[in-house]
């Protein structure tokens, strides 16, 4: 008897290995929009989980921006219903973009609210995304664009944060989803949003595709391997930076403690240092390390530095101290 069709037979194993550290019994959501990945992903799901004894149900995120968007999120849940996810939650965000959030930016936050809401409501240990290797790719291209550090350029993680999984990153793409989909007869939506230049990612996947012609089609996978040896080398220097900076302890650090760091470590110590100190690591940003820095490494006799958070960093001799802000 033949076995599945190959696309089918990744994304089915993908999501094995995704969930194999789930309690047992425990419910595993898939964050389905209709379109080819999410559905695959849906459909592996349902197919995966019971046999390996988890239950599998699914979010479907209404954003709003689209006319027919309720119709299409609908259309996403009868899928699930029909592959045999239970429950099926249908979601509408409303979508609002912050000061330096573009949309795509605004309606990712939106959507991850969701994603939390509906873990806490039915005590859910997984979520599973649909991104795949197509996106990791098209991510570390947008990141080495935007001039970003080791830690960006290793793209999204497989797993994490929390409860996130995403099977698909590392071993299936987008084209492997869409003849998944053909192959078990499930007719998907395709995003008109994956085709309007207003966005960066569309950009983005214009722009490798054109790279691609141009230098072969290994770039993508190319891509992804560089992502994975960055978090490689990310990983082991953040986990060596969290013991330097467990050794200096609570603020005033001495100079000649930081200067002795190796420039890789003393970045990445920078920032666990402020977050022990109250500050919000995404909030602190290259400029602020490299202010910071400065203090150690090019001592002009400069004034204190402001950290977001309501932190102020001053060098006093030898000596490094962070205190609250003065408010003025």
């Amino acid at each position: 008897m033949p076995g599945p069709h190959p696309a089918v037979a990744a994304t089915r194993l993908a999501v094995r290995r995704a969930v194999a550290d789930a309690p047992a019994g425990s419910l595993v959501l898939v964050a389905c929009s209709g379109g080819a990945d999410s559905l695959s992903l849906a459909a592996a799901a349902a197919f995966e989980l019971p046999k390996q004894g988890l239950r599998a149900g699914a979010v479907v995120v209404d954003h709003g921006l689209q006319a027919g968007s309720a119709q299409v999120a609908r259309t996403a849940a009868d899928h699930c219903h029909a592959l045999g996810l239970d429950p099926v939650d249908v979601i509408r965000v409303e979508v609002t973009t912050a000061d330096g959030d573009g949309p795509e930016a605004a309606a990712r936050a939106a959507r991850h609210a969701a994603f939390r809401a509906a873990l806490l409501r039915h005590d859910a240990t997984r979520l599973l995304l649909g991104h795949t290797r197509d996106d990791q790719a098209e991510t570390v291209l947008l990141r080495l664009a935007r001039g970003s550090g080791t830690r960006a350029l290793a793209g999204m993680a497989a797993d994490g944060p929390g409860p996130l999984r995403r099977p698909f990153l590392l071993s299936v793409g987008r084209a492997q989803t869409r003849a998944a989909c053909a192959a078990l007869d499930l007719p998907w939506w395709d995003d008109p949003h994956n085709e309007d230049p207003r966005f960066t990612r569309v950009r983005a996947r214009r722009a490798l595709q054109l790279l691609q012609d141009d230098l072969g089609p290994g770039l993508t996978d190319n891509l992804v391997r560089t992502a994975t040896l960055a978090r490689q080398d990310a990983d082991h220097l953040d986990a060596l930076a969290a013991v330097e900076a467990q050794a200096l302890g609570e603020s005033p650090w001495h100079v000649k403690d930081l200067e002795s760091l190796p420039d890789a470590l003393r970045t990445r110590v920078w920032r666990l240092l402020m977050a022990r100190a109250g500050a919000t690591a995404a909030d602190v940003a290259a400029v602020h390390v490299a202010s910071l820095d400065e203090l150690v490494t090019r001592w002009r006799g400069q004034g204190a530095v402001d950290i977001p958070g309501g932190l102020r960093v001053a060098r006093r001799e030898r000596l490094i101290e962070v205190a609250p802000r003065p408010v003025e």
